[in-house]
């Protein structure tokens, strides 16, 4: 434009393909005539202020909106944490279950589940009986959650993943059945791994947040349990309730084992000798019956001569 443009301009040298355009000189104080950019340029400038003015008002029009987003967000964040500090909703639980210490809180949700059904059954002949879904597994859509009392907080590391756990433990039914108890196995805690999945689903979450040395009050819903079939002595659709205390966790399986059988031992010349007793035998095997002796003769009676 510069080169086209008919004010003069001091000379600049240019490329050689540039195409020069000689425009005469106008006299002084006038206007210099229009061009053919003169309503290209002046296009561009009725289009481009629309432009801009539609973009300012799109930004004045953003702005309340984003003033009013960040009340919201504050709101959920609120909202959030007083869900903290919502108490769980459990089922009734008898008083044979022991009483949790004086001062202890209400029961918190650790997290809730919704469950969908992965298969819609369309249709069931008469003969198949009312037992498909026990038959088939099929879970029915629930809702439920895995709620927790921290009876106490311990001091120890922080429940790591990849971990053994060493636990001592109680479990009960909502009726105050104890049907399982760490006490009934052995001294020695229970130690299970969480990669391993070799407890319900509801250890293998429970034990989130707590500490070495903690001790809490899991209220696990039967669908992170034994669900409908049940177990032994938990009857189908039982909630458990575990009073766990975290003894200690470990990369290694803690549970000691077993002493190899003892090898046996070469003679010693110098022991006394080891005495085997066999068997009792017979000294002799048995005989036959003797013979009858012969009858005595009469005292008196002549022997008989031989003829």
């Amino acid at each position: 434009l510069e080169q086209s443009h008919p004010i003069n301009r001091p000379h600049r040298p240019t490329h050689p393909l540039v195409r020069q355009t000689h425009h005469p000189p106008h006299p002084p104080g006038q206007s210099p005539p229009p061009t053919k950019y003169y309503g290209v340029m002046k296009l561009i400038a009725a289009l481009l202020f629309p432009s801009i003015v539609l973009a300012q008002l799109a930004a004045t029009a953003q702005s309340p909106t984003a003033a009013k987003a960040h009340p919201a967000a504050t709101h959920s964040a609120a909202s959030a944490s007083a869900a903290k500090d919502v108490c769980a909703k459990l089922p009734p639980i008898s008083p044979k279950v022991p009483a949790l210490p004086t001062g202890s809180s209400c029961a918190k949700t650790l997290y809730t589940l919704t469950l969908l059904a992965p298969v819609k059954i369309d249709y069931v002949s008469p003969l198949e009986g009312t037992a498909l879904h026990d038959i088939l597994n099929v879970p029915e859509p629930a809702t439920f959650s895995l709620s927790y009392v921290d009876i106490r907080v311990g001091a120890g590391e922080l429940a790591a993943p990849h971990k053994w756990y060493s636990i001592r433990y109680h479990g009960y039914l909502v009726d105050g059945t104890e049907f399982d108890s760490s006490d009934k196995h052995g001294s020695a805690p229970f130690a299970f791994s969480i990669d391993q999945h070799q407890v319900v689903p509801g250890w293998l979450t429970g034990f989130a947040g707590m500490h070495v040395g903690g001790k809490r009050r899991m209220f696990i819903p039967p669908q992170l349990a034994y669900g409908n079939k049940g177990s032994g002595a938990v009857p189908p659709n039982s909630m458990l309730i575990f009073d766990v205390d975290f003894i200690a966790q470990s990369d290694a399986d803690p549970t000691p084992k077993p002493a190899p059988p003892a090898a046996s031992l070469a003679p010693n010349p110098g022991a006394a000798p080891t005495i085997r007793i066999a068997p009792a035998q017979p000294a002799t095997p048995p005989t036959a019956a003797p013979a009858p002796a012969p009858p005595a003769t009469a005292p008196g009676a002549p022997a008989a001569k031989p003829q």
